[in-house]
């Protein structure tokens, strides 16, 4: 790899927040915060990243105040004494020059309830259904509904009074807003069921009560996928058409980019067209869009996940190509960054010969 990265390097500008290049630290769990509570080796984490040169990051999910929202142990709460952790995290970030958002999230009917808070409660879904299609709880109610929605805009406003740069939300790899969204956990017959329109309703009115609390000028961005966590070859939206029925509303609605997850980002979305999903979703809802899948890996990142060799290091050519002729406005970077905090700056600075392969073992630590 000799090739300058320089469209890497280009500033951005989403809804008024400025960023220093196209880089973005994308979302991964982390079990690394005991009784919900980010402490100082996650602040210290981040900001490794924040030192070298990374123009966003978005944190692991962090879960809103709802009963049954949080999943599984050592995952961080977004409520309460959290709070106190998170605020550390983003001065540190800030300290270093970065910018930071929270990803706010709700695991659904993916909870693993005998290992989460309130674990006598059911955990919630639109139908009930994981994903799998089996009956494991009653449809959640509208009062349900109305209370995830109320706790995902209180996060929001407490984010923002932390003095975070923006909001993210997991809307993608069949969690709760995945849930909504797809046609096989979602068999709703009312406002939020019945088409992909309706199906996104749910989203709709969480991204308008945060826009309701945050106002006009802080970023909202919105994760998404077709594939779903077990079960990788889901189609969300299997046509262009559909996909645009799908991402008019969450626009209109107030979403302000999308970051767009696909298991291997060099994989065309549909037949006919080079464009990757992240491109798709760039020209269909006219709002930027961020790629993310297997950047700087030599395979796909769920293989990686479980392999226990070595990731070898993948070229970017491909990437830049891309990036190049603007099919998609940023670019999410996920393992690579998680074994490497200094993957930007190398980057930047074309050392590539001393990128960091990612193994399995760098999930153990806070590196």
């Amino acid at each position: 790899m000799s090739r300058s990265p320089a469209a890497l390097f280009r500033p951005f500008t989403l809804n008024g927040l400025q960023l220093a290049n196209r880089i973005v630290m994308a979302p991964m769990t982390r079990y690394f915060s005991p009784g919900g509570t980010p402490g100082a080796d996650v602040a210290s984490y981040y900001r490794r990243r924040a030192d070298n040169m990374c123009g966003l990051i978005i944190t692991e999910g962090t879960t809103i105040q709802a009963p049954v929202a949080n999943g599984y142990p050592k995952t961080p709460y977004f409520w309460g004494d959290a709070l106190t952790g998170w605020l550390r995290v983003r001065e540190e970030v800030h300290a270093a020059g970065g910018k930071i958002f929270p990803q706010l999230w709700h695991v659904g009917m993916q909870r693993i309830a005998r290992k989460a808070k309130n674990s006598e409660v059911p955990s919630v879904g639109p139908s009930g259904l994981d994903s799998f299609g089996n009956s494991l709880s009653e449809p959640m109610s509208s009062a349900q509904i109305q209370e995830v929605i109320d706790a995902f805009g209180q996060a929001a406003r407490q984010a923002q009074q932390l003095g975070f740069d923006g909001v993210a939300l997991h809307g993608a790899h069949g969690y709760l807003i995945d849930q909504f969204f797809w046609e096989k956990t979602n068999r709703r017959t009312d406002q939020y069921g019945g088409s992909i329109a309706k199906r996104a309703r749910f989203c709709c009115e969480i991204v308008k009560a945060i826009r309701h609390e945050v106002g006009p000028d802080f970023p909202i961005m919105l994760r998404i996928s077709q594939w779903k966590s077990g079960e990788y070859t889901a189609k969300l939206a299997p046509t262009v058409a559909s996909l645009r029925e799908f991402l008019e509303p969450l626009a209109a609605a107030g979403v302000d980019a999308f970051d767009c997850s696909q298991r291997r980002f060099w994989e065309p979305e549909f037949g006919g067209s080079p464009l990757n999903l992240g491109g798709w979703v760039k020209v269909l809802s006219g709002k930027p869009a961020m790629t993310v899948g297997s950047v700087g890996l030599s395979g796909d990142f769920i293989a990686s996940l479980f392999e226990k060799a070595s990731s070898a290091v993948s070229g970017i050519d491909g990437l830049l190509d891309r990036l190049e002729r603007d099919e998609f406005d940023l670019v999410g970077v996920g393992r690579a960054l998680l074994v490497d905090p200094t993957w930007v700056k190398k980057i930047a600075e074309q050392r590539y010969d001393a990128l960091l392969p990612y193994t399995p073992e760098a999930m153990a630590t806070l590196s």
